[in-house]
């Protein structure tokens, strides 16, 4: 993948979204983005999951699989962002805590990508600031196998509530069965993680044209609107 290609792809993409959208980049709307500066640059994708709750691999191109995800940072520091994964109540529940092993080798059997694909934002009043990160699936903080795995016991009753884990370089990973034992990984942005950052913009809040003004305007400019049935 060319940086240098991708970065402006991204800038115009998420600008050309906030023209007449107020609320955040998410999820389904990211991997269109997503999909949209890929073959802008030249990219073959091959399959997309069309914005389905299925796990593992959003995007199918020829540079690779990805994870679309999308995230807020934490703080406005920009140093701690969470991504929500897989539900696992197949191998683990608050009725069956499970083994640590299956559950290792269950997200391991979900993970048909190579790279998660993550647009994080950091909102204010005035602005919203995107990054896009591009980060291989297998480094050590995205593997559940790098981690020392425990049980989360309940702070008010003598149950398990869930799995934790240790901290590697400021990341971790937790499973809450109250949550369908979803999978959430926490990620500290270390200098050494920022290099996976592909491209930024920021946008300041507030559309500046309706759905019609943006019809109206093609129409005038005699451009290919789609057309409209009785």
């Amino acid at each position: 993948m060319d940086t240098l290609i991708l970065q402006p792809l991204f800038q115009k993409c998420v600008a050309g979204y906030h023209t007449v959208n107020d609320s955040p980049i998410k999820e389904a709307v990211w991997e269109h983005i997503n999909t949209e500066i890929f073959i802008a640059a030249g990219i073959n994708v091959t399959s997309q999951s069309a914005g389905s709750h299925k796990s593992g691999a959003d995007i199918f191109s020829d540079v690779g699989a990805f994870s679309n995800k999308s995230s807020q940072y934490d703080t406005s520091l920009k140093n701690t962002l969470k991504i929500s994964s897989y539900r696992l109540s197949s191998v683990c529940s608050d009725k069956n805590n499970g083994c640590i092993t299956d559950i290792i080798a269950e997200i391991n059997r979900r993970k048909n990508f190579d790279y998660y694909s993550l647009i994080v934002r950091h909102e204010t009043e005035q602005n919203i600031v995107y990054d896009w990160f591009v980060i291989p699936a297998d480094i050590p903080q995205l593997c559940p196998a790098s981690y020392v795995w425990t049980c989360k016991p309940s702070r008010t009753q003598d149950r398990v509530v869930g799995w934790q884990t240790n901290i590697i370089d400021g990341s971790s990973m937790s499973i809450s069965f109250s949550m369908s034992s979803q999978l959430w990984i926490t990620l500290a942005i270390t200098e050494d993680m920022k290099k996976y950052i592909i491209s930024s913009h920021t946008v300041v809040r507030g559309k500046t044209m309706t759905f019609i003004q943006l019809f109206d305007k093609f129409a005038a400019s005699g451009l290919s609107v789609p057309r409209m049935l009785d």
